[in-house]
């Protein structure tokens, strides 16, 4: 549900056009009721997180809730159907299952998530969000660029495999293998994380610059 980019210095024509698709409707339209689903899928995946078992089926909600975001949004853009509700919902409910999972799978041994890398992720959300927010209240466009793109699939491919390896890993006989795997996609959402925050931050810094 992003601000459609466009070659345009300052970004206005891009804000004004992405601005004119989303409507005052409903908020009870179809993605928007797919986008709180999201958030109570997400109520569900901290309590099974919570409660230490059922890591297969703690998985299988979060996959769900992570294919729900590609289908609102189509649905949102195909249909005609984006609204202001939406465009704050959407991404407030992204960050809510991704900080969260990393939050709640913190305290579980053998989930391979440290402390510090939820303070990268949430820290790294908080301070875009807020960035963003300024910036295309000024009138500029900061919509995504693929490299927060590539850090969603990333974090997500890592909440995965974490619930994966609580599943499977501790009792595997391939135990170091899946445990090297797992550790291998933490280490690079973490990676993308901080690259993309400094990316985003250094086109900040540029339209300040020209503006």
């Amino acid at each position: 549900m992003a601000l459609t980019e466009h070659r345009d210095p300052t970004g206005t024509k891009a804000l004004r056009e992405g601005a004119a698709g989303v409507r005052r409707g409903s908020p009870f339209n179809v993605p928007n009721l797919i986008t709180f689903s999201r958030l109570l899928l997400a109520v569900v995946l901290f309590w099974l997180i919570d409660r230490g078992e059922r890591w297969l089926v703690a998985c299988a909600v979060f996959m769900i809730a992570a294919a729900t975001d590609a289908i609102d949004g189509y649905i949102a853009r195909r249909y005609g159907l984006v609204t202001v509700v939406g465009r704050i919902l959407d991404p407030f409910v992204d960050k809510v299952i991704i900080g969260g999972a990393f939050v709640f799978l913190v305290p579980q041994p053998d989930s391979g998530i440290n402390a510090w890398m939820a303070i990268i992720v949430i820290g790294r959300e908080m301070f875009i969000t807020s960035l963003r927010s300024f910036l295309e209240s000024a009138g500029q466009d900061f919509s995504a660029t693929w490299s927060g793109k590539l850090k969603m699939v990333l974090q997500c491919a890592a909440v995965a495999a974490s619930l994966l390896y609580l599943e499977y890993g501790r009792q595997s006989t391939a135990q170091e293998s899946l445990a090297t795997g797992r550790d291998l996609l933490l280490w690079s959402a973490v990676a993308v994380t901080i690259y993309s925050g400094v990316a985003y931050v250094v086109r900040a810094v540029q339209i300040f610059r020209n503006s």
